[in-house]
């Protein structure tokens, strides 16, 4: 009985025994590079894509929709029709198509900023009156006096406002089509002379035209 005795003495003190560990490498690695400070990281210097911005504006003219039958089924599709322009002269349309309308935007915008056409400003308004003609649709454009405002339908609205125009007057006649209207609208702008550009064909002053 006694040597039973020592022997449950002997596991109860084996069991109160602290078992230490050394610590291992990695707690001591965390250690080390949490107590060290992390390298401050410079600011870049080039600018963030939200502070760049385009000096165009442009405006959405028209999107359609576009179904193509193929021999699994129907494929849908989306085009765009956008006038561009920076309000000092340029001006210019772009057509766009993708399989979302965004895309087909993006796509218009960068095809009319390769079509730019520069035109005459006179005095916010054009220099003389002008017409010109696309397909079934026909545009006529009239100087105004300042503060008239711009008196035109929202198509031409849109390409002469862009352009940089704040007085005029404007008339459409034929076909009513948002795209036919623009580009007879660019072609009229096309036309268009400053007063210098007139003088020197009539061999005159411009003194003698104003």
């Amino acid at each position: 009985m006694e040597n039973q005795k020592n022997v449950n003495v002997e596991n109860k003190e084996n069991s109160t025994k602290v078992v230490t560990r050394k610590p291992s490498e990695k707690s001591d690695k965390k250690s080390r590079t949490e107590g060290a400070k992390r390298p401050v990281r410079k600011e870049s210097r080039r600018p963030k894509r939200e502070e760049v911005r385009s000096e165009f504006n442009e405006k959405v003219v028209d999107i359609a929709r576009v179904t193509k039958v193929v021999k699994g089924g129907r494929r849908f599709s989306f085009s765009a029709f956008v006038v561009v322009g920076n309000g000092k002269g340029l001006v210019g349309y772009g057509h766009g198509k993708a399989n979302e309308v965004p895309d087909a935007i993006k796509k218009a915008v960068k095809d009319a900023q390769n079509n730019l056409v520069n035109v005459p400003l006179y005095n916010g308004t054009v220099p003389h009156e002008t017409n010109a003609k696309f397909l079934a649709s026909k545009v006529m454009l009239k100087p105004a006096p300042k503060g008239k405002g711009l008196i035109a339908s929202g198509t031409v609205r849109a390409v002469v406002e862009l352009a940089g125009y704040t007085d005029i007057v404007t008339k459409t006649y034929g076909s009513r089509s948002k795209v036919n209207i623009v580009k007879a609208t660019v072609e009229a702008l096309k036309v268009l002379r400053t007063p210098e550009q007139i003088a020197q064909i009539r061999d005159k002053d411009v003194k003698d035209l104003i």
